[in-house]
């Protein structure tokens, strides 16, 4: 007769060893490709976040192969359309300013700062209001927003140019729904691993191709008329919207809801955290007025003095109501990271000289070498090939190196790109300068854009993916339009009103310049970032031998 104990012990000799390996192979396969070493405190619950990520089945897992490339596109068209928004306009600028009879370069500028102001303000509200409510619905019902004020952006042909700003600012709050909330879905969908690397790739490559087929497209509308590029950018949206909803599953462990709530009460002001979304809404829409509106009034005008004052004391308010008031702050403790803080100021400073690179790559372009908008859309039309070139070698850097190494590549393409245009004369050959900075400046944007999503969204729980991506697009797309700011009152302090063409060029070399040193310091920044990272992975060494042993060949930085 059988032993019953050696019954039992021979039973579970297999689940055993089946449990060593899988261990094995836990500690053999890294999970993360490029995450930041959290401060110590924080370590355990990053662990445990991690540990639920992979309880989740991942995308590919839940769909074929097909079906996950369309969902990724689609997702992907939020960061697309929102370059879109930005290229359609800026390439037939001049069109729409001789229409409304618009001279004034500082009212000008406001047809694109005020849809990028948009765009970065409510970034973080809108992300929030994805996490509660959940990330796909958001995501449709911002192209459906961006769709309905595409088109009355159009509609203003009709009244005056007031309305068209004021169009353009409301259509830039569909684009600030999509991108925090397709970014959430991206992050809630995947695991941790190459494929993630690779989706978020993808996403941050779609914008130098959606800025030029805007663009592409705003020429050939403006060739007929000029309202039908918003018109048919409008009725795209209302399509991407119907497929999206259709077909895009809901990433599996996201539970979004009010705590049981009602939407009308109390609870749900502060569930939502909405004295902190209008106090933080607020003070950034109040700091870049000023900044944009100077070049128009000048900042001997008290409107700027006293808009820039009132924001700047808002922003602390802000702080404080985040980190002492609100019972569910739109930023959580976990974002607030030493990793994050280098990422998030190399992405303001590398963007907001993208900014001042792209507005005044155009006006050079047609100003002063006379190109029409379907012509400077064809010189640069190679960022969309340097864009997938770039995105291709982040997806594959991300899982090899630091993000830190990735964000200094970034900020030195940002750096040489527009020292390539502040230098250029006006009448060389497109191939000399013109051709090189299209191919080198999407790497600043396809390298960074990433790394930094990826730090910020590995930082922080399942549930709060809305709110990292929120970060990120928000230090994006509000240092565009705030850069157009800085870089508009160097320009107008110094061009001698433009009066002749070399005064002009004197102003948009000045703008491009303030773009220069923007990029250095985002250089800089990035190397002390990538100095902190080596002592720290040297500290753990020192501290566990045998961890660093084992993640030699993974990513670790704080």
């Amino acid at each position: 007769m059988p032993d019953p104990e050696k019954s039992r012990e021979a039973e579970s000799e297999p689940q055993d060893q089946d449990q060593v390996h899988k261990g094995k192979e836990e500690a053999e396969t890294p999970e993360r490709s490029s995450t930041p070493e959290l401060d110590d405190a924080d370590n355990g619950g990053e662990l445990q976040h991690n540990a639920a990520l992979t309880k989740t089945k991942s995308l590919e897992q839940q769909v074929s192969l097909p079906r996950e490339v369309l969902v990724v596109g689609l997702i992907a068209l939020a960061q697309f359309t929102t370059q879109v928004g930005l290229g359609q306009t800026l390439s037939i600028l001049h069109v729409i300013g001789d229409d409304f009879g618009i001279t004034n370069p500082g009212i000008l500028a406001w047809l694109i700062a005020g849809y990028s102001l948009t765009v970065g303000t409510f970034i973080l509200f809108t992300g929030r209001l994805g996490d509660l409510f959940g990330w796909k619905k958001m995501l449709v019902i911002g192209y459906l927003w961006f769709a309905v004020w595409s088109v009355i952006a159009g509609l203003a042909v009709y009244s005056n140019h007031v309305l068209f700003v004021f169009a353009r600012v409301f259509q830039g709050i569909g684009p600030a729904m999509c991108l925090p909330n397709g970014l959430a879905l991206l992050g809630g969908l995947y695991g941790p691993g190459k494929r993630k690397n690779m989706a978020f790739a993808v996403f941050g490559a779609c914008a130098p191709g959606g800025s030029i087929v805007g663009a592409v497209f705003g020429g050939l509308f403006a060739l007929a008329w000029w309202p039908w590029t918003l018109w048919s950018f409008g009725i795209a949206l209302l399509g991407i919207a119907g497929v999206a909803a259709w077909a895009i599953p809901e990433p599996q462990g996201h539970k979004p809801g009010l705590n049981g709530h009602k939407l009308f009460s109390w609870a749900a002001v502060w569930e939502l955290d909405l004295l902190g979304a209008v106090t933080g809404i607020l003070g950034l829409l109040l700091i870049n007025f000023a900044w944009n509106n100077a070049p128009i009034v000048g900042w001997g005008n008290a409107q700027c003095i006293v808009t820039l004052i009132a924001g700047i004391l808002l922003m602390p308010v802000f702080f404080w109501i985040e980190t002492r008031v609100a019972r569910n702050p739109l930023l959580p403790t976990e974002v607030f990271t030493a990793s994050n803080a280098f990422v998030l100021g190399c992405i303001a400073l590398g963007w907001a000289n993208f900014g001042i690179w792209i507005f005044y790559l155009w006006q050079i372009l047609e100003e002063l070498r006379g190109a029409s908008p379907l012509l400077a859309s064809a010189y640069l039309s190679p960022v969309t090939v340097a864009g997938a070139v770039a995105a291709v070698v982040t997806g594959a850097l991300l899982h090899r190196t630091r993000p830190a190494v990735v964000m200094m590549i970034a900020m030195s393409a940002f750096l040489i790109g527009s020292v390539l245009i502040a230098t250029l004369p006006v009448r060389q050959i497109y191939w000399a300068q013109i051709f090189v900075t299209t191919l080198i400046t999407p790497f600043g944007m396809d390298m960074s854009f990433p790394a930094a999503t990826l730090v910020v969204s590995d930082s922080v729980q399942k549930s709060k993916q809305g709110v990292a991506a929120s970060l990120v697009n928000t230090i994006v797309n509000y240092s565009i339009s705030l850069g157009l700011g800085f870089a508009g009152t160097v320009e107008v302090h110094v061009n001698n009103g433009g009066r002749t063409e070399a005064d002009v060029l004197h102003g948009y070399r000045s703008g491009l310049y303030m773009g220069i040193g923007l990029a250095g310091l985002g250089i800089a920044l990035a190397i002390l970032f990538l100095v902190k990272t080596l002592y720290n992975e040297r500290k753990s060494a020192r501290q566990n031998p045998e961890h660093q042993r084992k993640s030699t060949s993974t990513t670790s930085i704080e």
